[in-house]
């Protein structure tokens, strides 16, 4: 029992001080003792620091735009401690990746008889990208952080401490500025490792997310002085399977069915797509998320005399109906309709009425709030329940939105500030953006009301999808997470009462308007509290504590000098 402890306390450390000799590269036979021998065996152990969990994405459940039945999770049930299971795996994965990138550019100063100058700082650079985005992730998530940029003995490792995530920010920024001036602007083709652009933007990503608007500024517009990025034609398309190449991915990883590398399988599939496909709908958007799309006059639902709450789709920014389906229209070759009347439904592929198991007069497990995602669904995932949209981790409509945030916050607003975002927002309608008149053009060149559009447009637009974790780390870094995600959770009358409450009193779907305050929470509690929806949960969030993970419990115990953040 005390050996089986010891082993699980120096799992850090051996990571940190023996990768090498541990899975080198999952397709490799190569022995610690003779690896990194030839180009071959460099660029196997390259491939391997973009394997999908070394690039880790925040889970769209972790915020209020998710809805799964009322459920919490340890951040939205603020029960996340140091011994949760998925804190440790990311942990261990991004210790693992930076292990392995010290090991490899250590390597790569003996690799000078076989590799060329210009080779070896092509590998270079691009293990100085993956190290420097996974210390990025792990400041912005935990603070402070044991760093390492070497391969080093066991009795070194135990003496590590915490270093100052601003010590480490610095590095970072060194890490990405040495891979932007190697490592070209694009591939011919082959495998996409990283690029100049990419280092831009994972650069203008951190410094953001430390409040270092200056650099982030800096950085986005590097990127977008490249000209080599653009938003794609269609939003609705980009999330689709189909869609593998588009100017707007400035960095992603690739995912194939084929090769087995997939975003979700089986039952994880299904809980993405609708009872009528064969799928679950457990995952749903939330209210919330539902409530924070604007209207097609660029108001919110509050506001705008468009909206109508028994036609909510009708009159929304067109992103609304390509996250969200609205009822009464064909997706995965049914009508969607949960209205609990609506007991047959239209069958596309089989040309006639089927029984419908989207309302809840039908289907138990229906959506409990209507909701069904849209965004980067496709119809092959109710075919053989396999989801492999490449992972994007950055794309250009992002650095858009970076750069006219940073801006924005150092109060620097100009022209170019509007453009990009209404350049984002434009694209949705599938407008040019200088047709002011067809889209909500944002034209306001007040600090605090820029920013709460700028706020709106991100929510809009990283809405949830399979899946890029955008929203997390917004409501995290604005400091407002306490505020959107202690509410309560709500859904849809249970069938009998709906009916004779909701529906035969005219009221369907919405039973009423929700307020929407400055932090884009919609308050539905009087609907509530007229007996009109039905509480599913309540979410909760420790403002005191939550705003950093704590370090795992292990690397606490085994090393006196690693402290633990507050409150945990």
């Amino acid at each position: 029992m005390k050996i089986n402890k010891i082993f699980s306390l120096l799992f850090l450390f051996l990571l940190l001080v023996g990768c090498s000799d541990l899975d080198l590269n999952p397709l490799s036979e190569g022995s610690s003792e003779n690896w990194y021998s030839n180009e071959t065996e460099i660029e196997m152990s390259l491939n391997d620091l973009f394997r999908h969990d070394f690039w880790f994405q925040d889970y769209d459940d972790w915020t209020d735009d998710w809805e799964s039945r009322g459920r919490s999770n340890q951040i939205t049930g603020a029960t996340i401690n140091a011994n949760w299971s998925t804190l440790r795996s990311i942990w261990r994965n991004h210790y693992k990746a930076i292990s392995r990138s010290n090991v490899l550019l250590e390597k790569l100063k003996e690799s000078g008889e076989f590799l060329s100058e210009k080779k070896i700082a092509f590998y270079e650079a691009n293990a100085k990208f993956c190290r420097a985005s996974r210390y990025a992730y792990l400041i912005s998530h935990w603070g402070d952080v044991p760093y390492i940029t070497a391969d080093i003995s066991i009795d070194e490792a135990f003496t590590l401490s915490r270093t100052d995530k601003n010590t480490i920010l610095e590095t970072i920024y060194e890490d990405y500025d040495y891979a932007s001036t190697v490592l070209p602007v694009s591939y011919a083709s082959g495998r996409k490792y990283a690029t100049k652009g990419a280092c831009h933007a994972m650069k203008a990503r951190i410094a953001l997310y430390m409040e270092d608007y200056t650099t982030a500024r800096d950085e986005a517009k590097k990127c977008i002085d490249l000209g080599v990025y653009d938003l794609h034609p269609s939003f609705e398309e980009l999330f689709l399977t189909s869609t593998k190449k588009s100017p707007e991915i400035i960095f992603s990883i690739p995912r194939s069915a084929e090769l087995n590398e997939v975003f979700a399988s089986g039952t994880a599939c299904a809980n993405y797509y609708t009872r009528n496909a064969g799928g679950y709908a457990a995952r749903n958007p939330s209210w919330q998320l539902f409530s924070a799309f604007l209207c097609s006059d660029g108001l919110p639902i509050d506001e705008s005399p468009l909206y109508n709450p028994r036609e909510p789709f009708k009159n929304r920014d067109p992103r609304c109906t390509m996250t969200i389906v609205e009822f009464g229209t064909e997706f995965l070759g049914f009508i969607y309709e949960p209205h609990p009347d609506s007991l047959k439904v239209w069958s596309f592929d089989k040309n006639s009425y089927v029984t419908n198991q989207d309302t809840r007069s039908n289907g138990q497990y229906a959506s409990y709030n209507g909701l069904v995602f849209r965004k980067g669904i496709n119809k092959e995932w109710s075919d053989d329940k396999v989801a492999d949209q490449d992972k994007i981790i950055i794309r250009y409509a992002d650095i858009l939105l970076m750069y006219a945030e940073a801006k924005i916050e150092l109060n620097e607003i100009d022209e170019s500030v509007l453009k990009a975002i209404n350049q984002v927002r434009a694209r949705a309608y599938n407008v040019d953006v200088s047709d002011v008149g067809a889209y909500p053009a944002v034209t306001t060149i007040n600090q605090s009301e820029l920013r709460k559009a700028l706020r709106i447009e991100r929510r809009m637009e990283f809405a949830p999808s399979p899946r890029e974790g955008i929203r997390y780390m917004d409501i995290i870094r604005w400091k407002i997470a306490g505020k959107v995600l202690n509410q309560p959770t709500y859904g849809m009358l249970d069938v009998k009462e709906l009916r004779e409450k909701v529906v035969n009193k005219g009221l369907w779907f919405f039973p009423g308007i929700p307020e929407i305050d400055e932090y884009g929470v919609a308050n539905f509690d009087p609907m509530f509290e007229a007996g009109l929806i039905k509480l599913l949960g309540v979410h909760a969030f420790d403002e005191s504590k939550q705003y950093l993970w704590p370090i795992p419990a292990s690397e606490v115990e085994i090393n006196p000098n690693i402290t633990q953040n507050p409150g945990y």
